[in-house]
């Protein structure tokens, strides 16, 4: 979920990048785990596009430098509205007419909208997924997006 950068300060605190949007695993009281064992957050505040955080048993600038490098981990969040990339991975994507158009190779990450990237070759912005089941998703995208051409 994140990586501890490097220390800050002389009280402890870390700075730490987050790779999850679900900022609230870093809610005091929350344990991450490393490969070097668990470590829980004592505090926690935004700071230049990353956070500060300060686990405890971690008081000095010395104790926080040792921490550098460190990825944390925490248990997965069920949260049934989101979408995550492992489940989209081999799904048949279909249009809301039912026109077949492959299945999901990866997920490109892209600013304006992640792409479902299928095995025809085709990039679908996430932003047209109107419907999934267990097993396809559904996408209402507009006229030509899967011309050749594009238009």
């Amino acid at each position: 979920m994140g990586r501890i950068d490097r220390a800050h300060g002389i009280r402890g605190e870390t700075v730490v990048t987050l790779w999850t949007n679900r900022v609230e695993r870093l809610d005091p009281g929350s344990e991450l785990t490393t490969d070097a064992g668990p470590l829980t957050v004592a505090d926690a505040r935004a700071f230049q596009q990353r956070w500060l955080v300060r686990f405890a048993g971690i008081g000095d600038r010395d104790a926080a430098e040792a921490l550098r490098g460190r990825v944390l981990r925490a248990e997965p969040v069920f949260d049934p509205d989101e979408l995550w990339v492992h489940e989209l991975i081999g799904k048949a994507v279909c249009e809301v007419d039912g026109t077949q158009r492959g299945r999901v190779d990866s997920v490109q990450s892209n600013p304006a909208s992640d792409l479902l990237v299928l095995d025809s070759g085709a990039l679908v912005p996430l932003t047209f997924l109107v419907d999934q089941t267990a097993d396809h998703l559904v996408i209402d995208g507009p006229a030509g997006l899967f011309d050749a051409d594009g238009g």
